[in-house]
């Protein structure tokens, strides 16, 4: 049986302004550029400025939350399109022939472009195939080691089994060949630059490169059994098994260890193709202290020059001046309001993440006051998101997108900001430290130990509780782990 009901709900919509706002603050500075570049292609009516505009906030200043964007309205009828206000993209010019941009009292004067060098280089399979030209092979084989060269990962291992190379050929090139005739051209693939490209395994990685040692030394030959025959035990380090079994002195085992760990274990690292924008950092935000007080700058890459077209605004005072009011002209006017909206709502977003970083920023700065004059780890307070969501009014997770792939540079470093947000631990006198404190109390007494008798959890925690932190031992061994540090057995040297 059908019914009709009404029900009341409450619902929060996002306007495109404030979804295009959260996407641009999680975009560090290094990708900036880009995006600006992007949004410029695709809408006419934004573009750079040649010129340093004044940006005057009480004219074209940030969009009130409660004038939301309907798209319900976009499809405007003939009527609505004769009433579009052309004062409100034509005034800036009548007044002092200023843009509508982007600067402000954060930044100087003109800020210089710096052009970014672009690296050439060679990638790992092109180096590859320029050896495979050196090889004497007729056209079938070499078809054969181009495909084995196209299964090699960046890191030098060939992850695919030879029947499916087999199967690869047969059905990709019409090619039929035998697991026997792949196998002997990968043979000949492995005695390729860089040694030890073109294993399946680690330990068939290190024995190629073993092997291409010369002249094979004792110390050679001891390594080359070592990862023949006791690559298990040795990646566990129980290196008195395997002297026991070798019966190597104690000066022969610190040779083969000494020796193995020279070796490359990703051959192919060396010509990894490195994303440009993550290959070096670009810091947000710029901390000084100017004799005792702080001083937070942004970096000026985050205030980027952009105007609205000079061409779209000549545009609308055409449209002004026409008396023709035609059903084509009125369609003309629309998409040029749209394009000039678009380009307006797209500064106003850069302008408030502006502010939104700068404050954010301001906020970690109060609350960590102490670590960015000193620099030292130990005066990190404890910090989650909340607290600066609430000492900033922004909501936490407005305050996790600008915590997101950010940086400030420090006097004391480059660090990112999700680095000192950490939670609290209780020590015996009821005060919450941060555990980046205990953390860094804890890389210091494992830096300190001696690697031939290294400290246990259990040991960790008895001298962690002697310096007055509660903590238990399930906790140090997590913490351990975070820090990307091994098991005590694991940490032991000979």
């Amino acid at each position: 049986m059908l019914r009709q009901s009404q029900q009341q709900r409450l619902l929060q919509k996002l306007s495109p302004q404030q979804i295009q706002l959260m996407k641009l603050l999680q975009v560090p500075t290094a990708n900036l550029e880009e995006r600006i570049k992007e949004e410029i292609e695709e809408n006419p009516a934004l573009e750079y400025s040649s010129e340093s505009g004044d940006y005057e906030q009480d004219e074209y200043g940030l969009q009130d939350k409660d004038d939301e964007y309907d798209p319900e309205n976009e499809e405007l009828s003939s009527d609505t399109a004769d009433k579009v206000d052309i004062d409100d993209f034509l005034q800036r010019d009548d007044e002092d022939g200023g843009d509508y941009g982007t600067r402000d009292e954060y930044y100087g004067g003109d800020t210089e472009r710096q052009t970014v060098p672009v690296r050439v280089e060679t990638s790992f399979h092109d180096y590859l195939l320029d050896q495979l030209g050196m090889l004497d092979l007729d056209e079938r084989s070499r078809q054969i080691a181009r495909q084995v060269i196209g299964s090699i990962d960046e890191d030098g291992y060939l992850r695919r089994e030879t029947g499916a190379i087999v199967d690869d050929l047969a059905f990709g090139q019409n090619i039929y060949t035998t697991v026997e005739e792949v196998n002997d051209i990968i043979r000949k693939i492995q005695q390729f630059d860089p040694p030890g490209v073109c294993a399946w395994t680690l330990q068939e990685c290190l024995l190629l490169q073993l092997r291409r040692i010369t002249p094979q030394t004792k110390a050679v030959k001891n390594a080359i059994a070592v990862i023949d025959r006791h690559f298990s035990e040795f990646i566990k380090k129980h290196y008195d098994k395997i002297q026991r079994h070798l019966s190597l002195t104690d000066a022969e085992i610190k040779d083969v260890i000494s020796l193995i760990i020279r070796l490359n274990p990703k051959p192919g690292s060396a010509f990894a193709v490195v994303n440009k924008a993550e290959s070096y950092i670009i810091p947000d935000f710029f901390i000084f202290n100017n004799n005792g007080q702080l001083e937070l700058t942004l970096n000026a890459k985050n205030a980027p020059e952009l105007k609205i077209s000079e061409g779209y605004r000549e545009m609308m005072r055409a449209y002004d001046r026409s008396d023709k009011k035609n059903k084509q002209h009125r369609e003309a006017l629309l998409f040029i309001k749209q394009k000039l909206d678009a380009a307006k709502w797209f500064i106003d977003a850069i302008k408030q993440r502006q502010h939104t970083l700068l404050h954010t920023m301001q906020a970690i700065m109060a609350l960590q006051q102490e670590f960015f004059l000193t620099g030292d780890d130990t005066t990190l307070k404890p910090m989650i998101l909340k607290d600066v969501a609430q000492l900033t009014g922004l909501d936490i997770s407005t305050v996790s997108r600008v915590a997101n792939s950010k940086f400030v540079q420090t006097e004391f470093g480059t660090y990112k900001l999700k680095y000192f947000f950490s939670e609290a631990l209780q020590t015996e006198s009821g005060e919450e430290v941060s555990t980046r404190e205990v953390k860094s109390i804890l890389t210091d007494i494992i830096s300190s130990e001696d690697k031939r008798r290294p400290w246990s959890d259990e040991k960790l925690t008895d001298m962690l509780q002697e310096k007055g932190y509660n903590i238990a031992r399930r906790t140090v061994a997590k913490y351990r782990e975070q820090l990307n540090i091994p098991v005590a057995r694991l940490r032991k040297e000979l």
